[in-house]
């Protein structure tokens, strides 16, 4: 499983890394476009929709994301579309996460399947418009996400069981724990503030999140870090909340020893519009 896990891992790298290097962004419109549709398929299946249109799902997100460049809706602004799409997901991690399995069947299925579109279809617009302010922006945002979740479980795993291990939604994910939740919490504004410091010193030249977001004060850049972060605890726990209700443990094979697609962007989903929302982008 490690080995998979690596070789899988240095793949994507390897295709990935150009595309977001690239000073032509088409390279990564296409990937991030190919990437979204196999999502959306995965999405459908975990809805339960038969194996046609659940095709027909990843096929139709793919092609709106090309209709989307093509039209220039990625080069606009769409400060309402972060603020009701952002606003949604704050509202259905604070209702889901309580309600549990139960509280997400209630929804009808085609309504759970648009959701799922319109949050994939806006994350992909969002991280093209992320792209085109700069690498640095780009990566400051992926070092939030993916520092909160390694920081969450190297700590989960050095503190928790050493005082009281509590579980952060036993139900939905067992394996997370408020000491890894919270830790990460604090590696991560650790992390910004170290970043906002070297950024003037830095050769790019071009303002992170976190630079962005210090331009309306400290105190402003820490608590929306700090928001972020838990939002990006709330999509991986929302993605296994989806998973649980689906009865599978991956969103699929696709990727060999990570599962799925979805399962590698659970936690972006609602970052994304949310950083171009709290960014004023």
């Amino acid at each position: 499983m490690l080995k998979q896990r690596i070789i899988t891992a240095v793949l994507l790298l390897a295709v990935l890394i150009p595309a977001v290097w690239a000073d032509d962004p088409l390279g990564l419109v296409l990937l991030t476009a190919v990437m979204m549709g196999a999502a959306a398929w995965e999405w459908a299946r975990l809805c339960a929709w038969s194996p046609w249109p659940a095709r027909a799902s990843g096929i139709v997100c793919t092609l709106l994301c090309l209709f989307f460049w093509r039209e220039g809706a990625t080069a606009q602004a769409w400060p309402m579309l972060w603020l009701v799409v952002g606003s949604a997901w704050v509202l259905m991690a604070a209702v889901l996460l309580r309600g549990g399995v139960e509280a997400w069947l209630r929804i009808p299925a085609a309504l759970r399947w648009t959701a799922g579109m319109v949050a994939l279809l806006t994350a992909w617009v969002a991280l093209v418009q992320v792209r085109s302010i700069g690498i640095n922006f780009l990566f400051s945002v992926f070092v939030l996400v993916w520092g909160a979740d390694v920081a969450a479980y190297f700590c989960g795993r050095l503190l928790g069981g050493r005082w009281i291990t509590r579980k952060l939604a036993v139900a939905i994910s067992p394996g997370k724990t408020w000491e890894g939740a919270l830790g990460g919490l604090v590696l991560v504004i650790m992390l910004a503030i170290a970043w906002r410091q070297w950024e003037p010193l830095s050769a790019w030249g071009q303002v992170s999140l976190y630079g962005r977001l210090a331009e309306r004060g400290l105190g402003f850049m820490l608590v929306s870090v700090a928001f972020l972060a838990t939002m990006s605890v709330a999509g991986d726990l929302l993605e296994s909340l989806f998973k649980r209700a689906a009865g599978v443990k991956d969103s699929s094979q696709l990727l060999p020893g990570h599962g799925g697609v979805l399962d590698r962007i659970d936690a972006l989903l609602p970052v994304l519009p949310l950083v171009m929302l709290l960014s004023g982008s």
